[in-house]
């Protein structure tokens, strides 16, 4: 008998994994990949709503989780996953430096707002009102990440590139058996498939589909991530990461016309030099309606539970949400409200 199997092995499924395994626990995990939205991220971490200069819900515990969890895969696998990287913020008028010092001026925006303007003349880029620095940011590379974490527990035994049959799960006294497989526990990290989940499918994760480009621009010259209605990430060699969409109503992983128009109207918007599509891609971010997580256990099965809605900050949330179940399962500590499924309980009963 192990004591986890984990379903899915997105960003969610490998916080919960690692963390497992780093207290001695014996884990499975099953993937078949067919949810793609971890591995398509654009992997930005940044503890600033920057639509509303608002501070993103317990910011400071996050990325304090975070930086250890990716500390610990960096000597582990002897790989940079975090790239610390500075987000500035283009302006497009006055009004909008002044919103930004008064959000600079809110206690909880104070740690991460820079108060110092950036003026700089990045070739291929104008920016007559400057740039606000967003501090304690970067971006993850989730699909090097995902990719070494996967062949490790393949390498490990514990991996199985599968497809999940929930008809064929057995919940028994002490765990569940799968096909054979006992475990103590089961925690459901499926992302958008958590749709097809018997157990948790009442649950509303909506689904917000983005689609993201790879742009080559040899002319544009920027060394941070600048940000406005999408963020462009230099990746290297006049390649950048752009992105990205948000629709509400399409809930699958292809690329549109619509969301390409889209973007390349954003990207005209932001620089003036030439460039060139490469890539694009789509995928579909397990998002809920309140924008907080589903984190718990079952109330009526205590082996089955979920990690699920991490939503466009997976990077982010991802290592705080598992170590929240994991002390959870082992420690019976409470999960804060805001992450506990169990909100949205008095609507399945009703």
């Amino acid at each position: 008998m192990v004591d986890y199997l984990i379903v899915g092995a997105g960003l969610a499924g490998i916080s919960f994994a690692e963390l497992a395994l780093k207290n001695d626990k014996k884990i499975m995990v099953f993937d078949n990949d067919s949810q793609n939205s971890s591995n398509i991220a654009g992997g930005l971490y940044n503890p600033v709503i920057l639509k509303r200069f608002s501070e993103v819900w317990d910011a400071g515990s996050q990325l304090q989780d975070m930086a250890e969890f990716y500390d610990g895969l960096k000597a582990k696998f002897s790989v940079t996953f975090d790239n610390k990287l500075p987000i500035y913020r283009k302006f497009f008028s006055i009004e909008e430096q002044n919103n930004w010092f008064l959000a600079s001026d809110k206690k909880a925006l104070a740690p991460f707002l820079s108060m110092t303007l950036k003026f700089l003349n990045y070739s291929g880029i104008e920016a007559p009102y400057g740039y606000g620095e967003v501090l304690q940011t970067g971006y993850v590379d989730t699909a090097l990440l995902l990719q070494h974490y996967r062949d490790f527990l393949r390498n490990s035994g514990m991996y199985c590139n599968d497809q999940f049959h929930y008809s064929s799960l057995s919940l028994i006294a002490d765990g569940i058996d799968y096909k054979g497989i006992k475990a103590k526990q089961l925690v459901f990290a499926e992302g958008f498939g958590l749709h097809q989940n018997p157990y948790f499918n009442f649950l509303p994760l909506d689904g917000t589909k983005g689609e993201l480009f790879i742009i080559k621009a040899p002319e544009l010259n920027i060394d941070v991530i600048v940000n406005t209605s999408v963020f462009i990430l230099p990746l290297g060699d006049g390649f950048f990461k752009v992105g990205a969409t948000y629709n509400w109503k399409d809930k699958t992983d292809l690329p549109t016309e619509e969301g390409r128009m889209e973007l390349l109207e954003r990207i005209h918007e932001i620089i003036n030099c030439d460039f060139e599509v490469t890539q694009h891609f789509a995928g579909v971010r397990p998002t809920v309606r309140d924008r907080k997580p589903l984190v718990g256990t079952h109330d009526v099965h205590p082996q089955l539970h979920i990690l699920n809605g991490l939503g466009t900050r997976g990077v982010m949330l991802g290592p705080a949400m598992a170590k929240a179940l994991y002390n959870h399962i082992e420690y019976k500590i409470p999960l804060a409200p805001e992450i506990n499924w169990v909100r949205f309980l008095k609507k399945r009963r009703k």
